[in-house]
């Protein structure tokens, strides 16, 4: 049977640091937006008992590959619950839209995906919590993913609070190149104090990113393309970037600014969800 699945973007509408722990991780708070637009996976589930990627990524082997970590994590632990089916397999194919390094968390999305597809596909029976559990293993913002609600995330990110926002459209613009989030995260110049607020104080208050001026420091292409987009709108940084995103009330017109820039940019628009697709196509899946 084959299966596709979206594995939609992420917008970080505001992202502070407000610490740094002792294993060198940061606490943060972050509202994360979903986005109508993303990567799509297609799975063919088999009874070979091996994990196949048709469409793997320039310069990441599989080992690295978090679409087949998080099959092989949820494999390994089904087994071990006794709720895998014999010689489960998977053979995956990933149409892939959004920039790696890119800010619109791809990777973790695609993770997420394959999380939640794999257990209805294989029947493995773990609940939300439990997927999100194995996520983490994975990276921290794949719990945001697999919940899959617009949601305040604090900690490393691993701890949400669903919040309901206005689904608003985005103009997101990718300046052509790809930003490590480890570099920008040890920078010495990273704001590391930033107040701790709650929920009400934050959403009051102008939205900021702390990373954003590391990155445009760092990285003249994000400074540049801040600089285009300027005289049209209010441009932000996407977690440590690189791609810079402003927000509208109306489709045409963030389409009507995404028709301005210089053809060395690439963009598209989308609309801001609440709830993301994945679960719309699971409960597709379900009621046939």
């Amino acid at each position: 049977m084959i299966t596709k699945w979206p594995a939609p973007a992420k917008l970080n509408l505001f992202l502070y640091i407000t610490g740094r722990r002792p294993d060198g991780y940061h606490d943060l708070q972050t509202l994360f937006q979903l986005l109508e637009y993303g990567d799509t996976l297609t799975i063919e589930h088999n009874r070979s008992g091996d994990l196949q990627l048709l469409t793997p990524l320039p310069d990441v082997t599989e080992d690295q590959n978090l679409i087949m970590r998080a099959a092989k994590i949820l494999r390994d632990q089904a087994k071990l619950r006794g709720t895998l089916p014999d010689k489960a397999g998977a053979i995956f194919q990933l149409e892939k839209r959004l920039p790696i390094g890119g800010g619109l968390g791809g990777g973790s999305s695609n993770a997420a995906t394959a999380l939640v597809a794999l257990n209805y596909l294989w029947g493995a029976r773990f609940t939300t919590a439990q997927l999100a559990a194995l996520g983490l293993q994975l990276g921290s913002d794949i719990p945001f993913f697999i919940y899959g609600s617009s949601a305040l995330a604090e900690g490393v990110g691993e701890l949400l609070t669903p919040i309901a926002l206005n689904e608003k459209w985005y103009l997101v613009v990718y300046p052509g190149i790809s930003i490590s989030t480890d570099q920008v995260f040890k920078d010495p110049l990273l704001t590391r104090n930033t107040p701790y607020r709650y929920m009400k104080d934050l959403l009051l208050n102008r939205f900021m990113n702390d990373c954003e001026c590391v990155v445009r420091n760092i990285f003249h292409e994000v400074e540049w393309l801040i600089s285009v987009l300027n005289p049209y709108t209010l441009p932000r940084l996407t977690g440590t970037g690189s791609c810079v995103f402003a927000e509208f009330y109306t489709e045409s017109a963030a389409r009507s600014i995404l028709e301005k820039l210089p053809t060395e940019f690439q963009g598209f628009v989308a609309r801001g969800l609440n709830i993301s697709p994945l679960y719309h196509i699971l409960r597709e899946y379900r009621s046939q």
